[in-house]
């Protein structure tokens, strides 16, 4: 297993409610084939230019552990999930 670092920019829209239940989707994927060692809430920031019309939005960084043919998948889901404005997965 790899370590990785993945940070999703989340719409600023979404209520406290929201960003807990998408943490824990994310987690939860995550330990399917791997293991989460830090989950780290940014909060609110402004951004450095729009995203679909949006001027701030809310930043979430995971670090874990994982296979890597488990990073398609869940950058897969990053994608369809409509809240995840843009993410990026890094290997550490």
């Amino acid at each position: 297993m790899n370590k990785y670092e993945s940070v999703i920019i989340i719409n600023p829209n979404v209520d406290e409610a929201g960003l807990k239940a998408l943490e824990e989707k994310f987690t939860g994927l995550i330990n399917q084939n791997g293991k989460v060692e830090n989950v780290t809430d940014m909060g609110k920031r402004k951004l450095a230019y729009e995203i679909k019309k949006n001027k701030e939005a809310y930043y979430m960084q995971f670090d874990f552990e994982a296979t890597p043919e488990s990073i398609a998948e869940l950058e897969r889901i990053y994608r369809i999930t409509d809240e995840v404005l843009k993410f990026i997965v890094i290997k550490k």
